[in-house]
């Protein structure tokens, strides 16, 4: 079996980081509409407003999702994200068993070591709180003149 050469996977990075990135928060983000409004869950039912600790959740859900799916304050919105999932874990799962697989908790912790990664290793591609920088990248280019090109000067 061929090995993909290094320079491939390098610059592959930052798009599968990109799209990990999307998928994570799009899942996040069904989990808090799921809790508040019963979609696409409609089965669970809802959360009262205010009901302490399962309606934060889900808010911080669906915002914090939502955030890290678009690519907007990335970092915060998941390590907002990700405590709130070592929160869930250890104050209502651990205390039912240890393990997750035991206490139900395995989607906390893969929630919370997820939205961790991306707190580490940034947005990736796709983005949107890139598109500033790729306009004033693009005005800078477009607005420079070259010098070599200016008209010469006759005495």
């Amino acid at each position: 079996m061929r090995q993909l050469p290094h320079a491939v996977l390098e610059s592959a990075k930052p798009h599968v980081l990109g799209l990990y990135r999307i998928v994570i928060g799009l899942l996040f983000t069904c989990h808090g509409t799921a809790s508040l409004f019963g979609f696409p869950d409609g089965g669970r039912g809802t959360l009262s407003a205010g009901e302490w600790p399962g309606w934060y959740a889900a808010v911080i859900q669906l915002v914090g999702g939502g955030l890290v799916l678009l690519g907007l304050g990335t970092r915060p919105a998941a390590f907002l994200s990700s405590g709130s999932m070592a929160y869930a874990y250890f104050t209502e799962h651990q205390k039912l068993h240890v393990w997750p697989i035991q206490n139900g908790g395995e989607l906390s912790v893969l929630f919370c070591w997820s939205l961790l990664l991306i707190v580490v290793f940034g947005s990736g591609s796709f983005a949107l709180e890139r598109v500033p920088a790729r306009v004033r990248a693009g005005r800078s280019t477009t607005s420079a003149r070259p010098t070599d090109s200016a008209p010469a000067v006759v005495r």
